[in-house]
């Protein structure tokens, strides 16, 4: 359970961050402090007891896989909150997405044989059209028996391709078959401003709830330090900024702006705007676009979901498109290669966070820098009880170091 405290300002500037103005600051000399584990890869919490858990929000689309790993008559398993799942490909072309679990004897379907039409359970022969989940075979059943196979159903579940993704739509406990997609939600797409663009996709497992992946996503503070590096920035560019947020149905916005100065691929774009949205259950919208000197704009645009694996683990998923250096050769694999870093550090990081919540201990959220996981909470909260307001009654600005 995350506990919020108001520390107000001073004590904001109280925990040390660097100051020019003060030559002792514990975060000007920063640059002479020594990595405590020097040289030491990615710590691992195999065998290790779990965190604290999360409540899960249902009745949402969630990335289950990149959908270029399902070819046609193939499969592939996955878990979305805690629901063993397989998904495939029929021979025409069309996801499906299955409960992976026989309802005869709950053995995994996924240990049975799909021949592009339908999944045979291993156990007692039962074949199902995995689209619809409608049993179509029985094979024990004889001519004494009066059951009639197609009445009885798998749980199967509605999926999506999009950007790149099999979004499947995880239906609220007791809500029964859903058929029609019309009346579902609308499947998340990554904004894009052009016809001529580039993509990337990035992945990473985290051994931590969602709510604490989700937090950390937006986090505007540990840029500095969990992201320092000579192609991103530096410990010694923490300064003050002040962003307005406003809100959104369904989550708040950054308002656009001119993007970090002290980062430098930023600097590469001349003078862009940003726009950045959160948007539950766990979506994260970021938009750059930029006009040169010749009246040409220039765009990117990113779509990073925290899906929950199980209540206590979760996983970062990155769909980013740019037409920006649309030209230059090897652009996609540079991309990959600097984001999976950018994204490998934020993983580190909340793998040694892993640690010390195992014990499950009480924590704390500050103003200014806190306020927008203050928000997601408040947010998350009502939509789970029906009951209460939006945080944010209209714009807001707020003020932290980074």
């Amino acid at each position: 359970m995350l506990r919020s405290v108001d520390l107000g300002r001073e004590g904001i500037a109280g925990i040390g961050f660097q100051c020019k103005r003060q030559s002792r600051c514990k975060l000007c000399v920063m640059g002479k402090m020594q990595p405590i584990r020097a040289g030491q890869g990615l710590v691992q919490l195999a065998g290790a007891k779990d965190g604290p858990p999360a409540e899960m929000i249902f009745g949402e689309w969630y990335p289950a896989l990149r959908a270029d790993l399902l070819r046609p008559g193939g499969t592939e398993t996955a878990v979305l909150l805690g629901i063993p799942m397989l998904l495939g490909r029929k021979s025409d072309g069309k996801l499906f997405a299955m409960r992976d679990l026989c309802p005869h004897r709950g053995i995994p379907l996924s240990a049975g044989w799909f021949d592009g039409e339908t999944v045979q359970c291993k156990y007692h022969g039962w074949r199902f059209e995995p689209c619809s989940g409608r049993c179509e075979e029985i094979p024990s059943l004889t001519s004494h028996d009066h059951l009639e196979p197609t009445k009885i159903f798998a749980n199967s579940f509605p999926v999506v391709e999009r950007d790149g993704y099999a979004w499947v739509y995880v239906p609220e406990a007791g809500a029964g078959r859903v058929t029609d997609v019309v009346d579902l939600p609308a499947v998340p797409e990554l904004p894009k401003f052009g016809k001529r663009f580039r993509t990337a996709h990035l992945q990473a497992e985290l051994p931590c709830n969602v709510d604490h992946g989700i937090i950390g996503l937006m986090d505007p503070a540990h840029g500095p330090f969990v992201h320092r590096a000579w192609w991103w920035r530096s410990g010694d560019s923490i300064h003050e900024k002040t962003k307005v947020f406003e809100p959104i149905p369904e989550g708040f916005r950054m308002s656009a702006h001119a993007p970090s100065s002290n980062s430098a691929p930023y600097r590469l774009l001349g003078k862009p705007v940003t726009t950045i949205d959160f948007v539950l259950p766990n979506r994260r919208f970021e938009t750059i676009r930029a006009v040169n000197a010749r009246g040409k704009e220039s765009w990117f645009s990113s779509l990073t979901t925290v899906t929950p694996v199980t209540a206590t683990t979760c996983r970062i998923d990155v769909i980013a498109a740019w037409d920006i250096f649309y030209w230059v050769p090897f652009v996609t694999p540079i991309a990959r290669y600097f984001g999976g870093k950018f994204v490998g550090q934020d993983q580190q990081t909340m793998v040694e966070q892993a640690q010390g919540l195992r014990s499950n201990p009480g924590l704390m959220l500050i103003d200014d820098a806190d306020k927008p996981a203050k928000w997601y909470f408040a947010l998350k909260q009502r939509r789970l009880t029906g009951v209460g307001e939006h945080p944010l009654t209209g714009p807001v600005e707020l003020h932290w170091r980074s």
